[in-house]
């Protein structure tokens, strides 16, 4: 008998864990890998997501490396269905709207369309479709997508995500990395693509699990790169948390990481730290005073008191959808128009992965660890692993390069770009991967 453990809903959440392990007879390759029907429990199923071939034999023997889909049960669906058509909302506040935050109209339209026409099966597949992998690593279970390059020599490159974003941000611009002839590009910029899911968020969440901050979660993603796959030297990527991540690696792994890039610079944000700036330098800092004093109201709920807002959005779906989907209207390059950019399938198999996996609660850590600890990056340290920068015009912050030299002293490419916003891989995936490819093409040697 395959292991099984509970579904959200069935159990109390201390009881819960979202995956299944698949016995070794059902790991054949011609057994389907999408998920079973059978009103069973959620979760990954081992041995099932597509990718073959001698890095997939490579991943397997590593000890404890195990390879899973993502399988969420029809009673699941059928109970988020439920709780959708119960919903009750609130009235919408005088005013234009979006003025007070998510436009209680907008809303209603997108939870009408989860309830009747999402089709989560369908987001489920377009995840499944890249190998995927489980592993016990720093006292929790981590999850990670690994997706072999087609080229002579791809270069292993780790994607990191941030919040409110998950892996599923990056199922457009993964394939633009590791096929890049596929989309008429040259082989050889070929990477091998190691995305997990940050600990505590998605598939790398188990009820009631440590919690790392992002110096943890480096320093477990710099375990899963080196000793358990294996990789002596490789690249990173990140926005948002990601960014972080990604920068703190270069600090305290240098001698692996053959460069960084960034799409969001975790630099200090206070507005008393440059004693005599220049006009470049004041005009930032003025943008950052009225982004604390304006949008920065989830973070301190977060950072404070993350256990009473986990109530409702673990509880609510509409609740955890209008969180989200606040974010991705005013940190995307949209104009106010959500839906310019992102389709409703988009964001809805994103917010659906926070509600099954139930990690909305965990997914707040980093920002408890944030305000309760020091910055990432020590006072005073530099970074000088080669850093690449991509500078969208609606990213939520955007620092001048001067006040980014103080920190990362090898700066190799920093590119102002035309169009995107703070989920760049969603947004303008073509663009972020040319960018990533042109940075680490000189590297890579």
């Amino acid at each position: 008998m395959a292991e099984r453990f509970p579904f959200l809903g069935q159990l109390p959440p201390q009881n819960f864990r979202y995956w299944e392990d698949q016995n070794e007879e059902n790991q054949s390759q011609d057994h389907p890998w999408n998920s079973r029907r059978d009103g069973g429990h959620a979760g990954f199923r081992r041995g099932m997501s597509g990718g073959t071939g001698a890095a997939e034999e490579a991943i397997m023997a590593a000890p404890r490396v195990e390879k899973r889909v993502l399988a969420v049960p029809d009673a699941a669906i059928a109970d988020l269905r439920e709780r959708l058509a119960r919903t009750r909302l609130p009235d919408a506040t005088p005013g234009a709207p979006w003025a007070y935050g998510t436009d209680v109209a907008w809303l209603a339209g997108l939870l009408a369309y989860w309830r009747e026409r999402f089709d989560w099966q369908a987001a489920e597949a377009r995840l499944n479709q890249f190998p995927q992998y489980h592993v016990p690593l720093a006292g929790i279970d981590l999850h990670f997508l690994h997706v072999p390059g087609k080229g002579p020599a791809p270069c292993p490159l780790l994607l990191s995500h941030g919040w409110p974003g998950s892996v599923f941000e990056f199922l457009d611009i993964i394939p633009r990395l590791t096929d890049p002839a596929r989309f008429g590009g040259d082989p050889a910029d070929a990477f091998t693509v190691v995305a997990p899911s940050l600990p505590g968020y998605g598939l790398s969440f188990t009820p009631g699990q440590k919690r790392f901050g992002v110096e943890e979660i480096a320093h477990c993603f710099a375990a899963l790169m080196t000793d358990v796959l294996g990789y002596r030297r490789f690249a990173a990527q990140g926005g948002d948390w990601g960014g972080f991540v990604t920068s703190v690696l270069g600090h305290a792994y240098p001698e692996h990481l053959i460069g960084i890039h960034l799409n969001l610079l975790p630099l200090r944000r206070d507005p008393a730290m440059v004693a005599n700036p220049s006009a470049e330098e004041r005009a930032y800092l003025d943008a950052l005073a009225r982004w604390l004093k304006e949008e920065t109201g989830y973070q301190w709920i977060q950072g404070t008191r993350p256990q009473t807002l986990a109530f409702a959005l673990t509880d609510s779906p509409t609740g955890l959808a209008a969180w989200i989907a606040e974010k991705f209207r005013a940190w995307s390059d949209c104009g106010g128009d959500i839906d310019a950019v992102f389709t409703k399938d988009q964001l809805l198999a994103n917010i659906a992965f926070y509600w099954f996996t139930g990690a909305i609660g965990s997914s707040f850590w980093p920002y408890y660890a944030r305000m309760h600890g020091p910055w990432p990056i020590p006072d005073g340290a530099t970074i000088a692993a080669p850093m690449g920068y991509a500078e969208f015009p609606r990213e939520i912050l955007r620092p001048p390069r001067s006040m980014a030299e103080r920190v990362f002293t090898n700066i190799r490419r920093w590119s102002v770009m035309a169009k995107g916003g703070h989920f760049a891989a969603m947004e303008q995936p073509e663009a972020l991967a040319h960018e990533i490819r042109e940075f680490l093409r000189p590297l890579r040697a």
